[in-house]
């Protein structure tokens, strides 16, 4: 955590959240402790050591394999659109963050010149995006309750989660911008004919906006080899093919240690309506 937090609110009274040694409080003394890996937990729902959102071994799976740049092609996308849309000082929000790579892509990218900020419901993943120590402030929070200012952020990210337009809405200044992925038609074929025995492409639906206006759309398409069944898994996992892939498509994965398969992004770039 840097030692201001310009954009956070305290989850209680919506008050601005200021760090103090090893917590985060408001001026109301709503108090949250930062972890030794340097995040904060703002979620107020949920049991006393409960565990929301990806678990231990998804996440350190899903760390790895985007570490090894599999999916670089879609960072670098994000970091054109810092690029055309947010200047020195302005703050960046990644909204489902996921272990962080996406952020610290930019973080090296951009060099302290933006502020960075990043949170999920998984503290699982919260956890290893902190011990990235990449200068950005990391967070736990819920999607359609997000603990931060309104109107405070010049850019926020969103990659492959639900989408709450009310809530994006919100939270971005009156220039700012939301930037929205969605697959695209030929994302992961080759994993889906592995998977099934008719593989179908994707249809590129894109989610209701709400007051949000549409100004813009990239397309982002590549290649990637991936080696070992430790990687073929790890990208399954990312998938929602896991949650649903009949038993005889995951024993035809579990054979495989080589596969090819496109990737497709298509990035939507929202602004305040």
């Amino acid at each position: 955590m840097t030692q201001f937090t310009p954009i956070l609110c305290c989850p209680v009274c919506r008050q601005a959240l200021i760090v103090n040694g090893k917590t985060v409080q408001c001026n109301s003394r709503h108090c949250f402790d930062v972890s030794k890996d340097g995040y904060v937990n703002l979620l107020l729902s949920g049991k006393p050591g409960e565990d929301k959102g990806d678990n231990k071994e998804m996440a350190r799976s899903r760390r790895d394999f985007l570490n090894k740049g599999f999916y670089q092609p879609l960072a670098q996308a994000i970091g054109e659109c810092a690029e055309k849309y947010t200047r020195e000082g302005d703050s960046v929000l990644d909204i489902c963050c996921g272990e962080g790579y996406y952020t610290d892509y930019l973080t090296k990218r951009f060099f302290g010149s933006r502020a960075f900020y990043g949170f999920d419901i998984s503290k699982n993943m919260v956890r290893l995006a902190g011990k990235r120590r990449c200068g950005a402030d990391f967070f736990v929070a819920n999607i359609a309750n997000i603990p931060v200012q309104t109107a405070s952020v010049k850019m926020a990210f969103h990659l492959f989660a639900p989408f709450h337009a009310a809530e994006f809405s919100r939270i971005l200044s009156d220039e700012g911008v939301l930037v929205t992925a969605i697959p695209g038609r030929r994302h992961l074929f080759g994993l889906k004919q592995a998977l099934y025995d008719t593989p179908y492409e994707n249809d590129e639906k894109q989610p209701d906006a709400g007051s949000l206006v549409l100004c813009d759309t990239l397309r982002v398409r590549d290649e990637i080899t991936l080696s070992s069944q430790e990687d073929i898994n790890a990208l399954f996992q990312m998938t929602p093919y896991y949650y649903h892939t009949p038993a005889g498509g995951m024993a035809r994965l579990k054979m495989l240690n080589h596969m090819q398969t496109e990737i497709e992004f298509v990035l939507l770039v929202y602004r305040k309506g």
